[in-house]
């Protein structure tokens, strides 16, 4: 039986967490080739990218309370086979309404997918360490992805991106085949009806999660255009998709410094106060005429809610320790980044790429208000979680 910590099962779940979370790394590329290649306009291309991801936000909510009652294994083979078919059949469509529906099946497809194997890190012994070895693949996927798929649509066209992003789906359906793992740590119940009738979750779980999901928003908004505002402000080509190698070798280091500094700083603090950078650099991308500000600012976008979300995933584990709140992961970050790409190309249709960071500091002041309320609740033993756990490494209380 294959175990979280395993090789084999760690294999799996990086797979599984990179082709779950494909929006993170590739949102730029995927709404700048529908515009570039499908000529379809920057609300339009933002929009099918919202159906996607609102697709995997619908699945997420589905399963997530449901996560102790269903076969964990089967949904994340079968949930990433039917994103890998539905990314084939859109590199063969160009029609706007087709691609909407398929846009729409592959995200319910992916989001179950990535809701079971979110719900099994939450379920190892330490998943704050596994959900940042997860961020060291997709940190290196990441690479990978912007460095070549640039390259592969100049040579072969717009729907080879479609069929990259099926080779990133059939892969984890392989991986999950084969190695898909079983929980390592116990889950507290041992009967069905104890399953059925859990406890709901506290306010402190519920702040946290929808501070996850604006820390999403953000971020999606700003990476959503990234490729368009870089080749607005006159920049070639190469030197945008450097940008975007850059921000996928940025991606690499947050997730294992999240890891290492665990038991070293303060988890609450972390959270509270973490997305205030996110403010700053959505501002440096959108208003820079500087190429070296705009190959700065977005990859530290990445790494900043990196970062952050690796905090807040071991958070919720405690906080939550049957699973449902981290098998809602994909919900939390699907929510945000779902409406993102549309409200992006709403803003940019009308206003403008300098409105997008102004909408960034609005929702970036709403997570540090929600964020602050489970550190406030944390503190005051509110949960279930001593103090000294959330403490740093001196064992201060996190403050």
């Amino acid at each position: 039986m294959v175990r979280i910590e395993s090789k084999r099962g760690m294999f799996a779940l990086m797979m599984a967490h990179c082709a779950g979370m494909l929006d993170l790394v590739a949102l730029p590329i995927w709404v700048g080739t529908l515009i570039a290649y499908y000529q379809f306009d920057p609300q339009e291309a933002g929009g099918l990218a919202t159906l996607f991801l609102i697709g995997a936000a619908g699945a997420s909510i589905f399963f997530a309370p449901r996560f102790n009652r269903v076969h964990v294994k089967l949904a994340a083979v079968i949930g990433f086979a039917l994103a890998a078919l539905s990314f084939v059949i859109a590199g063969m469509n160009t029609s706007f309404p087709v691609l909407a529906g398929l846009h729409f099946i592959g995200g319910l497809a992916a989001g179950t997918a990535l809701s079971v194997t979110h719900g099994t890190m939450g379920h190892a012994i330490n998943p704050h360490r596994v959900f940042g070895f997860a961020g060291l693949a997709i940190g290196i996927f990441g690479v990978i992805f912007l460095g070549g798929t640039p390259g592969a649509i100049q040579q072969f066209g717009g729907q080879s991106m479609f069929y990259v992003m099926a080779g990133v789906m059939l892969l984890a359906t392989l991986a999950c085949l084969l190695f898909f793992p079983k929980p390592t740590k116990p889950v507290p119940f041992d009967n069905f009806d104890q399953i059925k009738h859990l406890p709901p979750l506290g306010k402190p779980v519920w702040f946290c999660m929808v501070g996850v999901a604006l820390l999403a928003m953000t971020q999606a908004m700003t990476l959503s255009f990234y490729e368009r505002i870089g080749l607005e402000r006159g920049f070639s080509r190469d030197m945008v998709t450097m940008a975007l190698v850059i921000y996928g070798i940025v991606t690499i280091f947050p997730a294992p410094l999240a890891a290492l500094l665990q038991n070293k700083v303060s988890v609450t603090a972390i959270i509270a106060f973490g997305p205030i950078f996110q403010a700053i650099f959505a501002l440096l991308t959108t208003q820079t005429h500087h190429y070296s500000v705009f190959a700065f600012a977005g990859p530290m976008m990445a790494f900043t809610i990196l970062f952050v979300h690796t905090f807040a995933f071991g958070l919720l584990a405690r906080l939550d320790p049957t699973g449902r709140a981290v098998a809602g992961t994909p919900a939390m970050l699907m929510v945000g980044a779902a409406v993102a790409p549309f409200i992006s190309g709403t803003i940019v249709k009308f206003i403008g790429f300098e409105a997008i960071g102004y909408a960034c500091c609005i929702i970036v002041a709403v997570q540090v208000y929600l964020f602050s309320q489970t550190r406030k609740a944390v503190l005051a033993g509110e949960t279930n979680i001593p103090v000294a756990k959330l403490a740093t490494s001196d064992r201060r209380p996190a403050i």
